[in-house]
């Protein structure tokens, strides 16, 4: 066969998969699948810099499929390309347990490079590893890395904001090395996209300074496709996006449905279309040895350019310390002597805390790099001295991410995932639900991403009920894989800095806006990185105990002080990271609260999970209201006199 004939068969190999292994399933998304296989086949045998034995090569290509929901596309590649999936794999697509789950997962499928579904969220990944790779090559040089991002969308990932976002960012950044194909196939899961978008996306894309390639009618064209892709590496100014009209279901009877969006190919609809390509009609996963030789040799051939990148780096002028301290997410040798520390007594707002460590801590852990949306000297992201990341200074470490707190989230799960980089985001507490979707995908893939909330509670004060958060600690709190702290001081701020640092996954700190007094015993790191800590005890066993977090710490202690006068015992216990304490075995977690003793908890917040800790909880279980924080703190019975009025009904008996 010659070439031609073996790539024309091996995109109809590529296009039967997508219709058998939905089918298999009974469940799956067929058309966008079979649509883009020549796209797929074009980057992937011609474009792509990879090592199929390598997939964790740092200097590989990046490939994100934003429109996730075509994962049978991605899986396809990675089997034909001899990136460890097998035959099999492909045949146990979305069961449990298998390597081919409905949307892609990173860190699940080799090859993988992010966690796709929610459509818009690739496209913002996307847009911060490309930003990953240009800080990493102006700060180490080109020969220890010097590559491209790619990315597939959809019209449901251009229709989401996050996308505007994004695109919007990067534009202005201009990304020269970040190059995205737009399906443009007029179909959505209602029907027609003229159902709700007639967006012109080439005058969208040039208005965020974007180099804009319309390919018009030719899905089918691999030379034009290939010919647009090395246009677009040509183009170091802006990002690139192709724009490719295609024709989803193709070759099907479905073709242009909204049905094929999803899985209407069944037995004969899928033998008609096997025979229209001429492939065996009875036969299921098709994959003839011709064409499986042909994409394991296109895997094979990125090894020589991972071994010359090898040598290159071997001989390369850097610092080599800093460089594996980035890419091993850590700090050089004895970082953590140089955190920085306040006296009891002295008072500090959280937020304030954490930005002198953030300054302090990006001196010793080179991969720190990130900023606010819009409120970056407000939240404590602001970072001196490391330059303002733009075309300019590429090897800049402060990010203005502007009023983006979703793209915000979803561009540093991008460079979190790029490796190299541990990402700081800084928004108000309150914004936290501009940006959720992009925080649970921090915690479903791991990315190891600080997030900094801060303005944590009604002490927000005169902003109102608009800026003040009440059920988002509860909220947060349930998410799997996000821990979650809310320290009481600035001590315990430096602590939950460490913990982030040293931890795998994403890590929320939830900071006050006001002054808090730094209480004394709250310097122990090893006692935060159990959840929860006995911060003031009393010589005999302790009548009551009361939980606080936060600011709200130093209202239990206030509250002890007027209790124990009642001739009561009690202790007081910091819960910076109830996720924390709760993964601790039961004899600490007894040891810190004591069977058969009543518990009061106080937090400025929903009281909604705190039955699991405490028998009275005084939290706010209504929105707050605009008025100085101390007034609006009393007037909803954040105070002394509450825990005491509480202590008084409980111990009564």
């Amino acid at each position: 066969m010659t070439t031609s004939e073996i790539e024309d068969l091996a995109i109809k190999v590529i296009r039967g998969i997508s219709m058998d292994a939905p089918h298999a399933a009974r469940s799956g998304h067929q058309g966008t699948a079979m649509a883009l296989a020549p796209l797929a086949h074009v980057l992937w045998t011609r474009i792509l810099n990879y090592d199929a034995s390598d997939p964790l090569w740092p200097d590989r290509d990046r490939f994100i499929l934003s429109a996730g929901h075509a994962s049978i596309l991605l899986y396809s590649m990675l089997y034909l390309t001899g990136h460890g999936l097998t035959l099999d794999d492909l045949k146990n697509f979305r069961q449990w347990g298998s390597l081919t789950p409905g949307h892609p997962e990173v860190g699940h499928t080799a090859g993988v490079e992010v966690t796709t579904g929610p459509l818009g969220q690739g496209v913002a990944n996307a847009v911060g590893m490309a930003l990953a790779e240009r800080n990493l090559r102006a700060r180490f040089g080109e020969d220890a890395c010097s590559h491209y991002t790619y990315f597939f969308c959809g019209d449901g990932d251009l229709a989401e904001g996050i996308s505007h976002e994004s695109a919007s960012f990067a534009g202005h950044q201009r990304l020269g090395r970040l190059i995205g194909v737009y399906d443009d196939n007029h179909i959505s899961i209602d029907g027609p996209t003229e159902l709700a978008l007639s967006d012109d996306a080439v005058k969208r894309f040039e208005g965020y300074g974007w180099h804009v390639i319309d390919l018009g009618e030719s899905g089918e064209d691999l030379d034009a496709i290939e010919n647009a892709f090395h246009q677009a590496k040509s183009e170091d100014e802006r990002p690139s996006l192709i724009i490719l009209r295609t024709h989803i279901g193709t070759p099907s009877p479905d073709i242009d449905t909204a049905d094929v969006h999803g899985y209407s190919l069944k037995d004969d609809k899928i033998a008609d279309t096997k025979k229209k390509m001429g492939l065996p009609e009875d036969e299921t996963f098709y994959c003839p040895q011709e064409v499986l030789d042909f994409y394991h040799s296109a895997g094979r051939r990125g090894a020589s350019a991972r071994d010359e990148w090898v040598e290159s780096f071997k001989n390369a002028s850097i610092d080599l310390e800093s460089w594996e301290a980035c890419q091993s997410g850590t700090g050089l040798q004895g970082w953590q002597e140089h955190v920085p520390s306040w006296e009891a007594g002295e008072s500090v707002a959280t937020r304030k805390a954490s930005n002198i460590c953030f300054q302090a801590l990006s001196e010793f852990i080179p991969g720190l790099i990130g900023g606010g949306a819009d409120l970056t000297g407000n939240t404590g992201t602001s970072l001196e001295g490391f330059g303002v990341q733009s075309a300019e200074c590429p090897e800049g470490r402060q990010i203005y991410f502007g009023v983006r707190e979703h793209a915000m989230g979803g561009i540093s799960n991008g460079i979190a995932l790029h490796g190299g980089f541990i990402p700081v985001n800084g928004t108000f507490f309150v914004f936290a639900d501009y940006m959720r979707a992009s925080v649970r995908l921090a915690a479903l893939s791991n990315a190891k991403n600080i997030f900094v909330w801060s303005h944590d509670s009604v002490g927000v004060g005169e902003d109102g009920p608009t800026h003040q958060p009440v059920e988002h600690l509860s909220s947060l709190r349930s998410m799997p894989n996000l821990q979650l702290f809310r320290p009481a001081d600035a001590n315990e701020t430096v602590a939950a800095w460490v913990l982030a640092i040293n931890h795998s996954g994403p890590t929320g700190l939830i900071l006050t806006r006001q002054d808090v007094p730094v209480l004394d015993g709250t310097g122990d790191i090893n006692k935060v990185a159990k959840g929860a800590y006995v911060l003031a005890d009393v010589d005999l066993s302790p009548d009551l105990v009361i939980i606080g977090t936060g600011s709200e710490v130093s209202v239990a202690l206030e509250a002890a002080e007027l209790i124990k006068e009642r001739g009561v015992n009690v202790r007081v216990v910091s819960m910076p990271c109830m996720q924390l304490f709760e993964s601790q075995d039961a004899e600490y977690r007894s040891s810190v609260l004591p069977e058969g003793v009543p518990v009061i908890s106080i937090e400025a917040g929903s009281t909604f999970g705190w039955h699991q800790w405490s028998d009275v909880q005084i939290g706010i279980d209504r929105f707050g209201a605009s008025a100085p924080g101390e007034t609006v703190m009393k007037n909803l019975g954040i105070t002394p006199e509450a825990v005491l009025a509480a202590a008084e009904e409980l111990t009564k008996s």
